[in-house]
């Protein structure tokens, strides 16, 4: 019966997964003005004054809006641009948890918020039709609720600049600030809004257009505050009426700040030099002056190496700075080596991720900011090595919303959130929910409730979207957009089944892990008919092509092979062979190509195909990696500079190089198995949820020195090399030698092959030496 009622939970689980924890029904009402004046672009300043008999001791406030907002309680900023793009579902909107907590005084109190409605859809944001306000929070023997009390009218300075208007993928506009209608102080508790009118009221949550309401799955963001930029000291302190280039000391999402001298009526132009990052024109702000000293920051955010200011000539500067806001967390892993190529590569890499992380993951920060799934897959392998583990809450929204975009026939499609989009990318859809997407984030963070509530959904789209041919093979889908990478030579068929074979084993072990083991017939099934018919059907006796493919050997198809498991070690020297003369791959599907020579056993290769084809990046003096292997009209898609797909070789020299990858859930037990090829020597640190796993790597006359720093709650599996004496030490004493082994207590010899010794470890600081 116990074992009956778990199964019965687990599908319940799995078929009907709650949203979010229930939650204090809301108190507070929708508030805005009616009728709006303009239905897009529409910024709104909302005031209240409420009295305190105490002080709290908690003081936590919910917020929502469409579409952004930043808060003010006293004349204090609390909340610099909240709010999350629309939705958690296609119909819901996302709301804020805001501690209040330490702004708050006895007697009369004032908050005050200014909102930014967009109005407007993109490819990361479905727009409600309304703007709107609500908020509440329980102050002791107070309630702060929003409702027709509040004050609120429409701010007058905020406008949109323009043209040209930002491409149609960015829900964001343009934005012109003109300081002379600026309501001066109005966030401050002295201002008089009596002549403020009231808000309208549009009803409590969950009320339309808005919806249910779902907590904000990720922190608020990281506020670097206000600095100078790199070349300070050399800016102007007149304007000649030229553009000023600002420097940034390093690509950055940035909000651009300055403080001037001015008369009345001037137009202050501020972008970056990413603004058409990608081609299509992104965004800019625009500022009117009026007379005397001022000082103002830019409220949208916008991403370069530059900022570039254009003041009117005779402009006294007082002046210039930034402020990097971004997503809350550290670049807490790392990668060191004796190879400067590969060390800035990695930094690269890092830096790309975080620049392409806000309310969603995000191809690039500047034409599109869209949760492109392919993107997502290569983007949240790489902050498993890089950064804190904050990041996973990321990973975890982009999953719940891709599968609660679901539509009724089961198809899945991103980027989403959208409003503008809707066509399905069928493989990376299959690349999504397989084993390089949901089942590597379950392996590297152990978040099995996450796994259970998409199960139904996952299992919907792999084995009932999905089918086989009567050749045992998957039947290709069209989808809205046939598309298997940038570039040329794409022999589909083999990218077909090389994704839906991973789809099916990520789905195997999602079966397994939930309890539905009565789903595991179909999927064996299927896995077995692709591995029995690939072969038969696609190698020649030198590559795998698709009989009816007519160009050049595709390097993606056959590297899929590899790593999918539809490739036996028979075929890993002719492969060997296609990897090392062909190179057709974009930066996305080159972190695959790069894996399949690691487990292939030629890292060698691996690294010299990665240092030959990142050259160019890597020499640029731009601190992110591209989109394609050139820059604008060398690069696919319009070329960005900034994409964080292209990030692979950091997951490949700390999985494969250095060796350390997950063995169970949560990082709980792990590998240690370096594959080296041309480095000397390798320092890095995995930031796993156990705590941070520290290696030291260093060859030295035909050995290797192995110096682990493993955190407690973890076993190590270490696959020590082989040296020339087939000798290994640990901490200076004989471990194993071709005789055999002698491990002390807390190691466990395992076995050993040609190539590897391998011990089971305990935490703790263990060094080995292989000679």
């Amino acid at each position: 019966m116990r074992s009956f009622l778990r199964l019965l939970t687990l599908f319940l689980i799995a078929a009907f997964p709650p949203l979010a924890p229930a939650q204090t029904p809301w108190q507070a009402e929708w508030i805005g003005v009616e009728p709006a004046p303009r239905d897009t672009n529409l910024w709104l300043a909302y005031r209240k004054t409420f009295r305190l008999n105490e002080v709290p001791r908690k003081a936590v406030a919910r917020v929502a809006v469409d579409s952004k907002y930043w808060l003010w309680v006293n004349g204090e900023r609390v909340v610099f641009e909240g709010g999350l793009k629309r939705g958690p579902t296609p119909e819901d909107t996302y709301f804020d948890v805001v501690d209040l907590s330490g702004r708050l005084r006895q007697g009369e109190n004032v908050v005050a918020v200014l909102v930014w409605y967009f109005g407007k859809d993109g490819f990361s944001h479905r727009s409600s039709g309304r703007a709107g306000l609500v908020m509440e929070a329980d102050l002791g023997g107070t309630a702060l609720r929003t409702d027709s009390t509040w004050k609120v009218f429409v701010h007058p300075a905020f406008g949109a600049a323009g043209p040209p208007y930002p491409n149609f993928r960015l829900s964001e506009f343009n934005i012109r600030f003109d300081a002379r209608l600026d309501p001066a102080g109005w966030t401050e508790p002295a201002y008089d809004d009596a002549a403020w009118p009231n808000a309208a009221s549009f009803g409590r949550p969950p009320a339309a257009p808005w919806n249910r309401l779902v907590e904000r799955p990720i922190p608020l963001w990281k506020d670097f505050g206000i600095r100078p930029y790199t070349n300070a000291a050399d800016l102007p302190r007149v304007s000649t009426g030229r553009t000023i280039r600002a420097k940034l000391p390093y690509n950055a999402q940035i909000t651009p700040y300055f403080r001037i001298d001015a008369p009345e009526g001037l137009v202050v132009d501020i972008r970056t030099d990413n603004y058409r990052g990608g081609g299509a024109p992104n965004v800019f702000a625009e500022y009117i002056t009026r007379r005397g000293m001022q000082a103002y920051e830019a409220p949208g955010w916008m991403n370069g190496h530059e900022v570039h200011y254009t003041f009117p000539e005779g402009v006294r500067i007082l002046d210039l700075g930034f402020r990097e806001t971004g997503y809350d967390t550290e670049f807490a892993g790392s990668f060191e080596s004796d190879d400067p190529y590969f060390d800035r590569l990695w930094q690269e890499a890092a830096r790309t991720l975080y620049i392409t992380m806000r309310d969603t993951y995000m191809d690039c920060p500047d034409r599109e900011r869209a949760q492109w799934w392919g993107d997502a897959v290569n983007e949240s392998g790489e902050t498993f090595y890089a950064l804190s583990r904050s990041a996973d809450l990321l990973t975890r929204k982009a999953i719940l919303e891709l599968m609660e975009w679901q539509r009724p026939d089961g198809t899945i499609y991103s980027p989403v959130p959208s409003g503008n989009w809707d066509k399905e990318l069928p493989m990376q859809m299959l690349a999504s929910v397989g084993w390089f997407g949901f089942w590597n984030y379950y392996l590297n963070t152990g978040d099995a409730e996450t796994i259970h509530r998409v199960y139904g959904a996952v299992k919907r789209y792999v084995l009932d979207v999905w089918g086989l041919k009567e050749n045992g093979l998957v039947m290709e889908r069209t989808g809205g957009w046939t598309w298997g990478d940038w570039g040329e030579e794409k022999d589909l068929p083999l990218l077909y089944n090389g994704w839906y074979y991973l789809a099916l084993r990520g789905l195997r072990e999602m079966a397994l892990l939930t309890g539905h083991d009565t789903d595991l017939p179909e999927i064996e099934r299927r896995m077995a008919s692709l591995k029995m018919h690939f072969d038969p059907t696609y190698w020649t006796g030198a590559a795998y092509r698709s009989p009816d493919y007519e160009g050049q050997t595709d390097d993606r198809g056959n590297a899929l092979a590899v790593v999918a498991g539809l490739a036996g070690p028979e075929r890993y020297p002719a492969l060997r062979e296609v990897l090392r003369t062909q190179r057709h791959a974009s930066p996305y599907m080159e972190k695959y190509v790069g894996e399949a020579l690691f487990q292939m056993g030629y890292p060698e290769d691996a690294m010299r195909r990665i240092k030959d084809r990142y050259r160019e990046m890597v020499e640029d003096t731009l601190t992110t990696l591209y989109e394609g292997w050139g820059t604008g009209a060398r690069g696919f898609g319009g070329g960005t500079y900034n994409h964080a797909w292209s990030g692979g070789p950091l997951t490949l020299m700390s999985q494969y190089a250095a060796g350390l990858a997950p063995l169970e859930p949560a990082w709980k037990s792990y590998r240690v198995q370096p594959r080296m090829g041309d480095f000397r020597r390798i320092t890095t640190t995995v930031p796993s949820p156990q705590g941070p796993i520290r290696l030291r790597l260093e060859k030295s006359g035909g050995g290797l020195l192995m110096e682990l720093d493993s955190p407690p709650g973890t076993t190590a599996l270490v696959a020590a090399p082989r040296g020339r004496e087939a000798r290994i030490v640990l901490d200076g004493r004989p471990l194993w030698s071709a005789e055999g082994a002698t491990p002390p207590e807390g190691v466990q010899f395992v076995g050993a092959d040609e190539q590897y010794v391998r011990f089971l470890v305990g935490p703790g600081l263990w060094r080995f030496v292989s000679r």
